[in-house]
This record gives C-alpha cells, structure tokens and sequence, in this order.
C-alpha cells in the first residue's frame, strides 16, 4: 500500500465526482471551510479531530488525507502518536488497526524509513 499514491487516485476520482454532481461538491466544499475556520481551535486542532473520527469510522481514505493536512499544519509525530492512544482508548481493537494506518500513512509522506 501506498499512501501518497492512493491519495493521488483519490483526489483523481473525487474530481470526476465533483463534476458530476457540481452542486454538492459545492455544498461539501462550502461545509468543509466552515468548519475549517479558525476560531476557537486552531486548524491543527481540528485535524487532530477529524483524525480521529476517521480512525474510529474506519475511513482510510480520510485517515491518508487529514494526515497530509496534519503535516502541513505543523503537527509533529508525537502529537499524532498521542492523539492515536486516544483513538485506541475511544475505538478499542479496531482503532488500534487504523491507528497503525494512521501512523505508516505519516511516516511515508514525511518519509520516516520503516
């Protein structure tokens, strides 16, 4: 599994979609920003959120992409491993799989070598 490319072809079939259905796409993306806006928490503090969400639905697509934004976001590997125990505790054994995910998905787009 690679996660960069996986993203990659994600982001290629979400176009497609987005074309067919522009007005959702619009709506989804009208949602995302509000929800992305800075106030309270901080956009790394969102991340970290919607991290965990993903791991705990079991979203992989989600997990490589907010992933991506948590590096960008500034988030460092020890932040994700605490937020990942987090995930672990709230999720149980299935959590525990998409945390390890989670965890290979950050150290291949940082290039961590396994």
């Amino acid at each position: 599994m690679t996660h960069k490319s996986d993203t990659a072809d994600l982001r290629a079939e979400l176009r497609i979609l987005h074309k067919l259905n522009p007005e959702t796409a619009k709506g989804f993306a009208a949602l995302s920003a509000g929800a992305m806006t800075d106030g309270t928490l901080d956009k790394k503090s969102r991340e970290f959120i919607a991290l965990a969400i993903a791991v705990t639905q079991r979203c992989t697509p989600c997990i490589d992409l907010h992933i991506e934004a948590l590096i960008k976001a500034g988030a460092t590997r020890e932040e994700l491993g605490a937020a990942l125990a987090m995930c672990v505790q709230m999720g149980g054994g299935p959590a525990l799989m998409y945390a390890a995910h989670a965890l290979a998905a950050w150290d291949e787009f940082v290039g961590v070598p396994v």
